[in-house]
């Protein structure tokens, strides 16, 4: 047989490549996966453009204009497996925090002839458009997660990953809780572990980069923020940052405008 290996696709839609960089940063087991599959599609590592189809497709970002709408579509007619990975294709991104405003506001404010531009009201995660088969999470995503989803797809099995809180990794490493022991404001109670606790480790709150865990207890959360004295803006901001248009983390924001 010519080519036996799975064939690997990347692909950006808006987002900043922070989560491909995350692939390039595996370095030697980049190694193993570049010799376990054949990468047809990766523009940042390669200018090869493949046609596809493919095995196993990875999409970084959010849908932004009509013609990544369009995009998207072809993309998964072409994708046996489709992740999507990061806060941008999973909850919108960043750039989401325009689904609670006019976008046509900003763009009169930003360019000389708005008139041009071509854009969606909304930032939308990729499941919104086609059938995702796994979200991978994170702002950027864990190296080591995205190593267990891709030699999940090429071994047959379901990918394994976290779904409990940043509370639990604090706990496994020791860290002292930052909200019990100096009071101050943390997510990590209502996000989904991944970055092994790193904020908690150096005495700062969790910023929630990998988003809402599995059934987060936001509102409970949100009322003991406001017993160490955050106001309602504050908590706002806190769960309108890379991942706003996740569900639990827009309606418990929408809750305390």
């Amino acid at each position: 047989m010519e080519n036996a290996k799975p064939t690997l696709a990347v692909f950006k839609f808006a987002s900043c490549d922070g989560c491909q960089l995350s692939l390039l940063d595996c370095e030697d087991e980049l190694l193993a996966v570049a010799g376990a599959v054949s990468i047809d599609n990766f523009l940042e590592a390669s200018r090869a453009v493949g046609k596809g189809p493919w095995d196993l497709v990875l999409v970084e970002g959010s849908i932004t204009t009509p013609h990544d709408a369009e995009r998207i579509h072809k993309i998964r007619r072409q994708a046996k497996f489709l992740v999507t990975i990061g806060a941008c294709a999973t909850a919108g991104g960043i750039q989401a925090l325009r689904n609670f405003t006019d976008v046509a506001d900003y763009a009169k404010a930003v360019y000389a002839s708005p008139q041009f531009l071509e854009v969606l009201g909304k930032s939308t995660p990729i499941r919104d458009h086609v059938f995702v088969d796994f979200e991978l999470r994170g702002c950027p995503i864990s190296k080591v997660q995205l190593l267990e989803v891709v030699s999940a797809y090429l071994a047959g099995r379901k990918p394994v990953t976290p779904a409990s809180s940043v509370c639990l990794e604090c706990k496994r490493r020791g860290t002292p809780c930052v909200m019990v022991a100096s009071g101050t404001p943390c997510l990590g109670p209502v996000t989904q572990a991944g970055c092994d606790a790193l904020c908690p480790s150096y005495h700062r709150g969790c910023f929630a980069c990998f988003g809402p865990m599995e059934s987060p207890n936001t509102a409970s959360l949100a009322a003991l923020w406001g017993e160490l004295g955050v106001p309602p803006p504050a908590l706002v901001r806190a769960f309108r940052s890379f991942n706003a248009s996740a569900e639990a983390f827009r309606k418990e924001s929408e809750l305390h405008e």
